[in-house]
């Protein structure tokens, strides 16, 4: 037991210390009445001078010696007969119910034998921030020792990061913490969480919104969640930050909870490369019951006019759509764009599938771009179609969008046309792309569309300001059942695009989480 202590700073120590004598020195100054039996008296008075005097010893002492450890327990040298424990058991329960306390699940457990240690152990639960209903919820908690079990468990708490005014609730949270053994236990689990790249000041973070993790085995369900992920393509090191964000996950059971999930997505068509990358960033979507949630939701998009090989895209873009209320606010979403922006249910569907985050788009934030193009003489029917074309429209700042139609309107002086046509200009950054591009043409007095001199990376730009013709354009990328990327053309690619894999350019370019 004193190698526990060396790892807890004195300062923590002193703290719980002080909870432990003030309450011990408060039973001392108790009167003792004169109808308490003859037996229980003289253990009153022995067991409180003990104290007092130990208390007093512990003034002298080395403060690195960790005096706690010598402190006798109120109780210590009596020893009761079986009589005497029943008539003790009985007045402690009386005790309790005059506190509020329901005894009923401590007729199997062992009581102090005297009332004197049952009141420590209820006043320093109080102390730490626990009320008389916290512990009614699990009153088990009193079987545990103030300085072989609490002391020892809220020191090392607080020393891997749950800070002092936290306690009290984390122990609401999960009091069964109190029963366990630091070194046994508790050190175990606090290794495996650093061994698999959770960062140190993120531990308290971990614990306090996955207290039962302190109980998992090692060799259980932590294990072979983490094992699983990582033979699916899951980095080694993003590990770390997946349960950080989500700890849930290392108390989810691959075989009835992590497998189906994965299982079933890679059957809609995200490959599992394509998976690993999303369950990274998104690892909450392990948590989404799939027969309850996922699947449903799966059908109300297809409901909706999403076509089936659409629905691996959708996902891979929009993670959290798995999880949402989906039929409500589809439904909200659909009837809002076919009042508000003349698009029917087909157009909404086309809409969804490039860009599924307009299921939770605020509507009030949707219209201000689209009052703002209806604003400049664009007829109602053509910022539909701009708007399933490139329904990123809806989610522009109005100023940006501003700056760059006066661009549009002054410098390049082109006809409405040509932005219906190319709704994507607006998405380009005005100062970065689109004017020093458009100076580069200017001087070489070249005319092109807006897509052919915006819609390409830097190198893809300068060769085609080499060249001596305007090849065809092509469209952008796609994603095909199966996992395939198709880039007709190869247009979309740079210099860093080329060695990577299809799934990486696939994600990197179409999810956006």
């Amino acid at each position: 037991m004193s190698l526990i202590f060396r790892k807890i700073s004195s300062s923590n120590l002193q703290f719980y210390r002080s909870l432990y004598v003030t309450s011990l020195i408060t039973h001392v100054s108790e009167p003792i009445h004169s109808s308490k039996p003859l037996e229980n008296l003289c253990i009153h008075k022995i067991s409180n001078s003990r104290v007092l005097s130990r208390s007093s010893h512990f003034s002298t002492q080395s403060s690195n010696k960790f005096p706690e450890y010598e402190m006798p327990t109120v109780t210590w040298g009596v020893v009761q007969g079986r009589k005497e424990k029943l008539v003790s058991r009985v007045i402690i329960c009386d005790y309790l119910k005059g506190l509020g306390i329901i005894p009923d699940e401590l007729e199997d457990l062992e009581l102090p034998s005297t009332i004197e240690v049952m009141k420590e152990r209820v006043e320093f639960l109080q102390k730490i921030g626990l009320t008389i209903d916290d512990i009614n919820e699990y009153p088990l908690m009193l079987g545990c020792s103030v300085r072989k079990n609490i002391i020892p468990v809220l020191g090392y708490l607080e020393k891997v990061g749950i800070s002092r005014p936290k306690l009290g609730e984390f122990i609401k949270s999960y009091p069964q913490v109190l029963h366990a053994s630091v070194v046994v236990e508790l050190v175990p689990v606090i290794k495996f969480l650093r061994g698999i790249d959770i960062e140190r000041q993120d531990i308290g973070y971990v614990l306090m919104k996955y207290p039962e993790i302190l109980g998992f085995k090692l060799e259980g369900t932590m294990s072979t969640s983490v094992g699983y992920l990582v033979s699916i393509g899951v980095n080694p090191r993003d590990i770390g930050p997946m349960v950080t964000q989500f700890p849930y996950l290392l108390g989810m059971r691959v075989g009835t909870r992590i497998k189906p999930t994965v299982d079933y997505l890679v059957l809609l068509g995200i490959p599992k490369k394509i998976l690993a990358r999303m369950l990274e960033k998104r690892p909450n979507v392990l948590g989404y019951d799939l027969e309850e949630t996922i699947k449903p939701n799966v059908d109300c998009l297809v409901s909706f006019g999403i076509r089936r090989e659409m629905l691996a895209s959708v996902i891979a873009q929009y993670p959290q759509i798995l999880g949402l209320p989906l039929k409500a606010k589809l439904s909200s979403q659909q009837y809002f764009f076919s009042l508000k922006l003349k698009i029917d249910p087909e157009g909404f569907a086309r809409v969804i599938e490039k860009m599924p985050q307009i299921v939770s788009l605020n509507q009030t934030v949707i219209l201000r771009p689209i009052e703002f193009l209806r604003a400049r003489g664009i007829l109602a029917e053509d910022v539909a179609r701009m708007v399933i074309k490139c329904p990123q429209l809806v989610a522009l700042q109005v100023e940006s969008m501003k700056n760059s139609f006066h661009f549009f309107k002054c410098e390049m002086k082109r006809a409405f046309e040509e932005v219906i046509e190319f709704p994507e200009y607006f998405t380009y950054s005005l100062d970065s792309r689109i004017k020093p591009r458009y100076q580069r043409l200017a001087n070489k007095g070249i005319r092109c569309s807006l897509a052919w001199f915006l819609n390409c990376s830097d190198q893809r730009f300068e060769e085609r300001l080499q060249a001596d013709y305007i090849e065809v354009e092509s469209e952008g990328p796609s994603f095909l059942m199966g996992g395939k990327l198709d880039l007709p053309g190869g247009e979309l690619v740079s210099d860093e695009d080329e060695d990577e894999s299809d799934g990486e350019v696939l994600y990197r370019r179409t999810v956006s989480l």
